[in-house]
């Protein structure tokens, strides 16, 4: 009679036990991550291109190991799965195309207003704007801007692929899908306090101002991280996060005040509500996994997922 009752004890254990290794694996991560950052000493700005340079081969060399600590972590935590490592982290073939169109669309859609407000503003105009993505010149000096390929880049590339691609997968089994996306991009949100170490190192601000700044920015990158992650569980692929990064980097943060001092308020506040409210009825159509097939990580959830299906 006592069998059962120890079996179930023994699988309480382990998963107890599986949970402490995931989430040591994402700690592992994180501080990889952020730590490969300051094994360069110097004491230039961090957009000094050879500060750049340095920073972008430590956090691409770290991108480079998260799959071995997937693999770890698999073996570790004897998750048993179906494909290879690169699939769960969401590096594969099947729904490709709709992955890179859709997820960035929706994003696009999300920015209406400021996409708008820029159109307006600019003596170019809105198809002035939109032919000057298209040349060539302007895409030339880009890929020669140190600062520009970090920005829109490297960091989309590796952030989205450690604390997206490696992370996602290792928390599901112990969390479930929908608590892992609200997880995950805490790890995300606290990986860009290091911001303080290199303001207060510069005296660039008095302290109450670098904290204030520095929980804006954990309150933004943790409802993005949500966001993609997201994304990241609905479409089983990483370069939709990594694309809706690189064009959010480009944008920035919405300027809704600006927009409300502007002459043309009315027309903007419009857009601003219609961007919002188009991106809410769309979110869940355009990431339906029935445009990607099956994703991978979903297959490690302990049951069932609304967020998967």
């Amino acid at each position: 009679m006592l069998e059962p009752e120890n079996d179930l004890i023994r699988w309480v254990e382990n998963a107890h036990i599986s949970c402490w290794v995931c989430v040591l694996g994402c700690l592992l991560l994180a501080c990889l991550y952020v730590g490969s950052l300051y094994v360069w000493r110097s004491s230039l700005p961090r957009d000094h291109p050879s500060v750049i340079k340095r920073r972008c081969a430590s956090v691409l060399l770290v991108s480079a190991l998260s799959p071995a600590v997937v693999k770890a972590w698999i073996h570790w935590a004897d998750v048993r799965v179906g494909v290879s490592v690169w699939e769960l982290m969401g590096v594969r073939l099947e729904g490709l195309a709709p992955a890179a169109i859709l997820p960035l669309l929706l994003t696009t859609v999300f920015y209406l207003g400021p996409l708008v407000h820029a159109a307006m503003d600019s003596p170019k105009g809105f198809m002035g704007e939109l032919q000057s993505a298209f040349y060539v010149e302007s895409w030339r000096l880009c890929l020669g801007d140190a600062v520009w390929l970090r920005n829109q880049v490297v960091a989309p590339v590796t952030e989205e692929l450690v604390f997206r691609g490696a992370m996602l997968p290792m928390l599901v089994p112990c969390t479930g899908p929908t608590s892992a996306i609200f997880i995950v991009p805490l790890f995300f949100g606290v990986a860009h306090f290091h911001h303080i170490i290199e303001q207060r190192r510069l005296h660039q601000d008095n302290m109450s101002i670098v904290l204030l700044v520095a929980g804006i920015q954990f309150l933004y990158t943790t409802v993005f991280g949500a966001y993609t992650s997201f994304i990241f569980m609905r479409t089983g692929h990483v370069l939709g996060p990594i694309l809706c990064h690189s064009f959010c980097n480009s944008q920035g943060l919405p300027d809704v005040s600006s927009a409300l001092r502007h002459p043309q308020q009315p027309a903007l506040l419009f857009s601003y509500l219609m961007g919002a409210l188009l991106f809410l009825v769309l979110l869940f159509p355009l990431t339906d996994p029935f445009f990607y097939g099956a994703v991978p990580v979903c297959s490690l959830a302990p049951a069932t997922q609304p967020v998967c299906y």
